[in-house]
């Protein structure tokens, strides 16, 4: 088929290059614009953008979708069978949408109607579900409300972080599209319609504050939250009025809750920091302190002195 992709972040890369390898034509890589970055705000390219290059696909980086004329006859050129989208990041217009012989399928990594929205996969681990998936969708003017035409379960494991759970159904997404493709054009799918109504929970996008650690919360959502923003924007609280990022945490039950104990406080410093929180007592084995490298919470203790009653986010 001649396919027209548009993806920008790595969870898009793998599904670009699935097509290519099945024998796809890629007529046009369409991502979003370069991004300054770093402390010298230089341009760099998304992720899609440096695949497609290297696979010498011809990539086209339009500021807007809407009302953007020239771009759509550049599409129109293109005579596409198909197109394919995976976490673009922009909605796309009526005017596309309608354009190929197939319309436009999207790559969307939640089992829907659950998880609509941009960040599915981190929210999915921060909420405590115990399976995420990918759905491949037939797409409508809606926030991913179109026809289901695949779909894959995968397992949440108890370790599981949003940055694992990201490769995973990147992977899944990526097959799960190449088996679909040949479907889609021999119209043997069966689309499931979803629901007018959004179910929650709603994916909205992650901003850095979702990260802030709420410890009057029990201690199983804390660890969570912990799981679901590592690697970004990471789980934080503070020491001392110093920023303190929190990578790995468990439930612990060797030391006895204080239920009279503010939220917070550091219970003991045996075998990593134990804290109480709202239910239960979090252990936090992996932590980052302000200006300082990531480190297990053993090695943190040997050269901070943190003493229990220590009040965790004050």
């Amino acid at each position: 088929m001649r396919i027209v992709f548009m993806g920008t972040p790595d969870f898009a890369v793998g599904t670009l290059l699935a097509m290519a390898d099945a024998g796809h034509e890629i007529v046009g890589v369409v991502t979003q614009t370069d991004k300054p970055v770093g402390r010298k705000q230089e341009l760099k390219p998304t992720a899609v953008k440096a695949a497609a290059l290297e696979r010498g696909f011809t990539v086209y980086q339009p500021a807007k979708l809407r009302k953007n004329p020239e771009f759509l006859e550049t599409l129109k050129g293109l005579v596409p069978d198909v197109i394919v989208v995976a976490a673009y990041g922009k909605i796309i217009p009526k005017e596309i949408l309608s354009l190929p012989k197939y319309g436009c399928l999207n790559v969307h990594a939640s089992l829907l109607p659950k998880y609509r929205g941009a960040a599915p996969i981190q929210w999915a681990v921060i909420d405590g579900e115990e399976k995420s998936g990918v759905t491949i969708m037939q797409m409508n003017e809606g926030l991913d409300t179109g026809d289901m035409l695949a779909t894959v379960e995968v397992p949440i494991t108890a370790d599981e972080t949003g940055g694992s759970l990201f490769d995973k159904l990147a992977a899944a997404g990526a097959k799960l599209l190449v088996e679909t493709l040949p479907k889609v054009e021999a119209g043997t799918l069966h689309p499931v319609k979803q629901p007018e109504e959004s179910p929650t929970p709603y994916a909205r996008m992650i901003r850095k504050e979702d990260g802030k650690i709420d410890w009057s919360l029990p201690a199983a959502r804390i660890e969570c939250l912990v799981r679901g923003m590592n690697p970004w924007p990471s789980a934080f609280t503070s020491l001392n009025g110093k920023g303190l990022k929190i990578w790995k945490s468990h439930l612990d039950h060797t030391v006895p809750a204080n239920p009279a104990a503010v939220p917070g406080t550091v219970l003991s410093i045996d075998g990593g920091l134990l804290v109480q929180t709202g239910d239960g007592v979090l252990c936090i084995t992996e932590l980052q302190l302000e200006g300082k490298k990531r480190m297990q919470a053993s090695d943190f203790l040997r050269g901070h002195a943190v003493e229990t009653g220590t009040v965790l986010g004050k």
